[in-house]
């Protein structure tokens, strides 16, 4: 039988239209932007990240709290997952030797403490998640305490709606009074330690119910003040350079760690000691807001008022100079155009 023609009526004739192409399944499958549900997978905290992997601690609640090893569903590959967020993992949970999990959604955070490389870089890195406290560790001396890192910190934490607290550490080798006169309009709980006198009890009592982010200079004390809040934390400690002033960098990634005290629990986040720390990314309204008082007598400015020393008719410079907020409001103001300004300004 010819294929391609034949001269017998009975017999059908084909050419190259008739063939039919089987088609290729993977390279004609539509795509689409569904994904599984994930019904089953499981609520947990990211504990620490190192290289694509992160440390999660599931069943927080379940009576089976374990650690396992993660790593990122495809779809999350554009997202930033950090300490401190809470996640959906499934897999492997189990948290043997040898299995991993994978994380499938990042939950709603309720905060995020940020920071950019420096004051013109728009693009934010984000340090940790969900932590709605802050502790910035400072030294009295060795290193010497650097008012304006200190002052940026306190943005970032206003910023993203983070109560600030601060720990002089080193009291013994230096006075802090007059570094910690610049903050005595703030609303900021202080805590002062020496080598044997280091306010354990005080400290621990803020951080039971919270999540307490700590940050600080390298060679302040942080990661000595961490490891004697929680003694299993075996967080390395180093020195400060005697030639160079500056402190070493000993904690090389965040991690958070549980605190447990006879009144309940909470989290420590130990962060990186930074020398520099950028604030491209802050609204300037957040940290008016966090100046309450200050931000009634605001809402009469002219529009656009920056609020600093040279800004005409601002509400809150004619208040504080006519007396109206008492003998406090210098203080008040002073710091809150001083962390304006510090927004304003480069490290």
């Amino acid at each position: 039988m010819s294929w391609f023609g034949s001269d017998d009526d009975d017999e059908p004739e084909f050419d190259e239209s008739d063939v039919r192409v089987r088609p290729n399944p993977k390279a004609n499958r539509p795509r689409t932007k569904r994904r599984p549900a994930h019904d089953d997978a499981i609520s947990g905290l990211v504990l620490s990240v190192d290289r694509g992997r992160y440390a999660v601690l599931v069943d927080e609640d379940g009576g089976d709290e374990h650690e396992i090893v993660t790593s990122r569903a495809r779809e999350l590959r554009t997202n930033a997952i950090v300490t401190g967020d809470r996640v959906r993992v499934v897999g492997d949970t189990s948290g043997a030797e040898g299995t991993l999990g994978r994380i499938v959604a990042i939950e709603d955070r309720s905060t995020l403490l940020r920071r950019s490389a420096d004051d013109t870089d728009k693009v934010e890195r984000v340090i940790v998640a969900n932590a709605d406290q802050m502790v910035v560790v400072v030294a009295a001396a060795d290193p010497e305490p650097r008012q304006r890192l200190v002052d940026r910190y306190l943005v970032a934490a206003l910023d993203a709606g983070i109560r600030p607290m601060l720990v002089v550490t080193k009291r013994d080798l230096a006075d802090p009074s007059e570094f910690l006169s610049h903050f005595a309009g703030l609303d900021l709980e202080v805590f002062t330690s020496g080598r044997d006198d280091v306010p354990l009890e005080r400290i621990g009592a803020e951080l039971v119910g919270h999540t307490t982010v700590f940050v600080g200079h390298s060679g302040v004390g942080k990661s000595t003040l961490i490891n004697a809040l929680v003694p299993d934390a075996g967080r390395a400690t180093g020195h400060v350079n005697e030639v160079t002033g500056r402190g070493r960098h000993t904690s090389s990634s965040t991690v958070s760690l549980r605190y447990r005290e006879a009144g309940g629990s909470g989290w420590v986040i130990d962060t990186p000691g930074v020398r520099s720390f950028g604030l491209g990314h802050v609204d300037p309204t957040h940290i008016l807001d966090a100046f309450t008082d200050l931000a009634e007598l605001a809402e009469e400015c002219p529009r656009g008022c920056t609020h600093l020393p040279d800004a005409p008719d601002c509400a809150i410079v004619e208040a504080v100079a006519e007396g109206r907020l008492g003998d406090r409001g210098p203080a008040r103001l002073d710091s809150l155009q001083r962390l304006l300004t510090t927004f304003r300004l480069s490290p």
